[in-house]
């Protein structure tokens, strides 16, 4: 009897330690830059797949993997315990994604899209992988008219979703934020001035907020907004390998939020934790900050 008692304990013990592990969710966005420079930057990339593996995620989101094959990106994603990966393309600023449970590849979005987009399924939830247009209001409009069409049918149908990567772009959400950062703006301007919507600046001194506000409209929620509140502090671009290049070690904080992981409504009650991962351990790993987002897929 007590052999019996001890037997469904163990049961017991090894079917909630099962369950557990599904509950958990860890997705992360990270723009690699420039694919460590098409590849000759093998400690950048050796110490930005430790940092990964570090963070023991579910689901790796990546931009700008420049010069990768299927078989490099497979190499990286064993790095950090995936044994599944998928690339976009093998030219140019190509995205890709990698799981610790299988893809399904629902489709790679090409067309008007400047760098593409990739749409996957794992677990029966829909990732789309996006890295827009880096230098022009014009283009991005064009492009988030593009993925609002072809995301709307998965939003009406009540399906998960999360569209992550780099954005290029600013968020409404964050425009108190920006009013205070008036020596940056007239930068901005000034590199933008004569541009127009071909440039990242039309409108003196203001920002275009048109796209996050098109992706929002579906619509698709923030999930560093919904955890933060705020976008102070969360600024994912640029990081401290462009702004500290002689590497004092003085932190110079990021001006810009323009890498997101946004998410449909029915996972908002699932999420537990988004950020910026802003910290000292990414400040040299690439020139953007990654985002990392926590779910609870038990929650209701």
């Amino acid at each position: 009897m007590k052999r019996k008692i001890l037997l469904i304990l163990i049961v017991f013990a090894c079917f909630q330690s099962f369950g557990q592990s599904d509950e958990k969710l860890k997705v992360i966005s990270y723009n690699i830059w420039n694919g460590y420079d098409w590849g000759k930057d093998t400690l950048r990339r050796k110490q930005l797949c430790n940092w990964v593996d570090e963070q023991n995620p579910e689901v790796v989101a990546l931009q700008e993997l420049c010069g990768y094959t299927p078989e490099k990106l497979q190499e990286d994603a064993e790095s950090w315990g995936h044994p599944y990966s998928e690339l976009l393309k093998t030219t140019g600023y190509s995205v890709g994604i990698t799981s610790s449970s299988p893809i399904t590849v629902i489709s790679r979005l090409f067309g008007n899209l400047h760098h593409g987009a990739l749409h996957v399924k794992i677990n029966e939830i829909n990732y789309l992988v996006v890295h827009l247009h880096p230098g022009s209001i014009k283009r991005r409009r064009e492009e988030v008219d593009i993925l609002k069409a072809y995301i709307q049918g998965y939003i009406d149908r009540d399906e998960d979703l999360m569209v992550l990567g780099d954005f290029n772009t600013h968020s409404p959400l964050d425009a108190s934020l920006y009013e205070e950062k008036s020596d940056w703006l007239q930068k901005d301007w000034d590199n933008n001035k004569d541009k127009g919507l071909d440039g990242n600046m039309a409108v003196k001194m203001q920002l275009d907020y048109a796209v996050m506000a098109g992706f929002m409209s579906l619509p698709l929620f923030d999930s560093v907004w919904q955890s933060e509140r705020t976008g102070k502090g969360m600024e994912s671009f640029p990081a401290m390998v462009l702004t500290d290049k002689e590497r004092k070690g003085i932190e110079i904080p990021a001006n810009e939020r323009i890498d997101y992981l946004m998410i449909s409504e029915n996972l908002q009650g699932k999420l537990t934790k988004a950020y910026v991962a802003n910290g000292e351990e990414n400040w040299y790993l690439s020139d953007h900050y990654p985002v990392v987002a926590d779910f609870d897929m038990n929650e209701y």
